[in-house]
């Protein structure tokens, strides 16, 4: 039998109700596949877990990672038992008892490997194995977790590595849309999306899909569906950009506000400056998006700008002050009021005049923009928070990008 991967978000888990809901999907799919089912912890458990850690004041670690992986525990054999009361053969797991393996890198660990004896010996018995998402163990045997959104990495490796027919990520939306639809009213559910649009999109703000994920999808080619688990309609696939006879110049506009700048000042302008600064972010595990270097006139001297999330922001600054004695930077400041605004599409690689027409846009709105950053499928600004929805929203008609 053909093996599918569904993954449930904590919307869709939210409740016993819900989760019910959620074991007649399953059973649904479980007649004609065999069926491993990755979930998250209920909506809101994981903030609350956060919280917990959070004032305590305690640094990622073992115990952290122990506490943020519980919920999606509690999930997994909820759901097993419902769909065993209903007489279909399940089997909950953890990450720990596949094994999904990972690297040492608490609260953001990546995955190395994946055993597949474990769940092939329980396919003999069962059809439905239910595994928490969000968790994998270490080499050294500690539980560590994968990062927020964790469980779509989980679903997608799982997939990729069962050789699965898709993976089904279900959500509380029908699929991913030409905006978010809460500040676009008029946005329209996209049917079909290149990996590297999904990527572009999931890496400047859409919280569909978490970006490991589209990243694993696209490696191993593996064919996703974004859908709602509460409305029996196709969602939005995400594959191969062979697969797809229309590329629209522009698919979506995208955004974060979650994303803070930071500048530094007065840097001698000579070779390694910069290789010193982002090898400070990157040991830090923090990542660095937009990137604009200015030299001065005298050529002394430079100016850096780059964003980072500004959960980081702290640290970051708390790195490049206790640095300084290595970069010999004047100035240090950061804006945490700044907003990401991307337009994205596969048709831009053929298509001339989709920046003249973002720039010009948001200059009738006298939107200024502060730093920007391209790639062949995609331009991204760096704006004030405060013009973000008024952005979003003159984009997204200029493009015609709205229901017909």
């Amino acid at each position: 039998m053909k093996i599918i991967v569904m993954k449930f978000g904590g919307t869709s888990v939210a409740n016993i109700e819900k989760i019910k809901n959620v074991a007649k999907i399953v059973s649904i799919n479980s007649k004609k596949n065999k069926i491993v089912v990755v979930l998250s912890a209920m909506s809101g458990v994981t903030n609350q877990l956060q919280s917990y850690i959070d004032e305590i004041d305690y640094s990622p670690s073992e115990e952290t990672d122990l506490v943020m992986t519980s919920g999606e525990q509690v999930t997994v054999g909820l759901l097993s038992m419902i769909l065993n009361k209903q007489g279909i053969k399940s089997k909950p797991l953890l990450g720990w008892q596949i094994p999904i393996v990972t690297d040492e890198n608490h609260e953001k660990a990546r995955i190395l490997n994946i055993e597949n004896k474990n769940i092939d010996y329980h396919f003999k018995s069962h059809d439905v194995i239910v595994l928490a998402g969000f968790q994998g163990i270490s080499l050294s045997g500690h539980i560590t977790s994968l990062g927020r959104g964790g469980s779509d990495t989980t679903a997608v490796a799982i997939a990729s590595s069962l050789s699965a027919e898709r993976c089904d990520i279900f959500t509380d939306v029908k699929g991913v849309f030409t905006s978010d639809p809460n500040i676009v009213s008029n946005a329209k559910k996209i049917d079909k999306l290149a990996y590297e649009e999904m990527l572009e999109m999931a890496s400047t703000g859409a919280k569909v899909l978490q970006t490991r994920s589209v990243e694993l999808a696209l490696k191993n080619n593996l064919t996703l569906q974004v859908l709602s688990s509460f409305t029996n309609v196709e969602g939005t696939y995400i594959l191969n950009e062979n697969k797809l006879i229309e590329k629209e110049i522009v698919s979506g506009v995208s955004y974060s506000g979650n994303e803070s700048k930071l500048t530094i000042s007065g840097i001698p302008d000579k070779p390694g400056i910069s290789a010193k600064i982002f090898g400070l972010m990157a040991r830090s595990n923090i990542n660095v998006d937009m990137i604009v270097q200015n030299i001065s006139q005298d050529g002394i001297f430079a100016n850096m700008t780059f964003t980072v999330p500004t959960k980081d922001l702290s640290l970051a600054k708390k790195i490049l002050q206790s640095s300084n004695n290595q970069i010999n930077y004047r100035n240090l400041s950061s804006d945490s009021d700044i907003a990401k605004i991307s337009v994205i599409g596969m048709g831009m690689m053929s298509q001339t005049g989709v920046a003249e027409k973002m720039f010009s846009t948001l200059a009738e709105k006298d939107i200024n923009i502060l730093a920007i950053s391209t790639s062949e499928i995609k331009i991204s600004v760096l704006i004030q928070k405060k013009y973000c929805e008024l952005a979003i929203k003159s984009l997204h008609s200029v493009y015609k990008l709205s229901k017909t």
